[in-house]
């Protein structure tokens, strides 16, 4: 009897832990998930606690805990200019924000109704935000106007920095070109390109540096985020450029230029009206997943890389080709000539 029984009781014992496990979390008080276990998640973390139940879902949507969520991700959304947008964001509210700025860009070309008969936005807004070793190092919030004259006819640029401004940064003097990669690795970069009219916004960033390259001569290192975009006519590159020096005392780096353009494949830069027809078309695309963005990232650039490669060698071939026409049609035409001079 005891040795029949015994299992049973020891089934019973783990039955009960097991459904006192189970039923942990369920059980606290909605205030208490509400108010100290909800505000402690990243944003992406949040969106999937919020398909787990209807309760959480409904917990999970409050605004004020998406615009926590904003403003902690990135501090550059604190400025009144951000709060005001996306205050009045469409379908959520600060939530909708976060799902168009925090993801990728899927890799097809923007699909919207709208993107074809909406105009292009009147001004852009920049909400720019650089960390390092998760701590925020640099933050700002520009406004460009898209509507003059000159603004659409010449090269797209935007600089966060003027010509003499430097910004310190706790990044110690690279030794090397490996130590350089490694150091610069620890930075993030987030630069959100904000419709106001239309309430659309989009993150133009790789996260994560693509490149880091250090000059041999004045030490200075240029970090490069990227985000690869797919156009009618093959693919365009929006680059982040960080440029870093050492400071004065040459212990430290400091940042001395933060600047974004869109180039083609063959390394020409898109005008104001091209680049605005570009991110117009971005802003209306559909998102990817955002935990795997910063590989998705790297993953695409590098696949650009290889196009831009491929582009390259097939127009050296073809210059090549048309190169041996040339001469084979000028040395048949000299030919000709002779032998209309001596046999005529």
């Amino acid at each position: 009897m005891n040795a029949t029984t015994a299992p049973t009781s020891t089934s019973t014992a783990a039955t009960a832990e097991k459904d006192s496990t189970t039923t942990s979390f369920s059980s606290l008080h909605t205030d208490i998930i509400e108010a100290h276990i909800l505000p402690r998640l990243d944003g992406a973390t949040l969106a999937t606690t919020s398909c787990s139940s209807t309760t959480l879902r409904h917990l999970s949507s409050q605004d004020h805990l998406w615009t926590q969520t904003c403003h902690s991700t990135w501090p550059s959304t604190r400025s009144s200019r951000v709060c005001q947008v996306i205050s009045t964001y469409p379908d959520g509210g600060p939530r909708s924000f976060f799902a168009h700025a925090f993801p990728l860009l899927e890799e097809g070309r923007s699909s919207s109704k709208h993107s074809s008969s909406a105009p292009p936005p009147s001004e852009l807004i920049s909400a720019v935000d650089i960390h390092y070793q998760d701590k925020i190092i640099f933050s700002k919030v520009q406004e460009t106007e898209t509507v003059t004259g000159w603004f659409r006819c010449s090269p797209f640029r935007i600089d966060l920095l003027e010509p003499k401004d430097v910004i310190p940064t706790p990044i110690k003097q690279p030794d090397g070109d490996d130590t350089c990669t490694v150091i610069f690795k620890d930075m993030t970069l987030s630069w959100i390109l904000i419709d106001p009219i239309r309430r659309l916004a989009v993150n133009l960033s790789s996260h994560k540096p693509v490149t880091v390259q250090r000059h041999w001569l004045t030490g200075e290192v240029q970090v490069r985020f990227a985000s690869i975009l797919a156009v009618s006519r093959g693919h365009v590159q929006c680059g982040i450029v960080v440029t870093c020096c050492v400071s004065e005392e040459g212990e430290m780096m400091q940042m001395r230029e933060i600047s974004l353009d869109i180039e083609d494949m063959d390394g020409m830069h898109k005008n104001g009206k091209e680049c605005l027809g570009i991110l117009h078309r971005a802003m209306d695309g559909k998102r990817g997943k955002g935990r795997n963005r910063v590989e998705e990232g790297h993953r695409r650039y590098k696949e650009y890389l290889e196009m831009k490669k491929e582009r390259r060698e097939r127009k050296v071939r073809t210059e090549g080709t048309l190169d041996i026409l040339c001469v084979a049609f000028g040395v048949s035409c000299f030919v000709a000539f002779l032998c209309f001079i001596f046999f005529r």
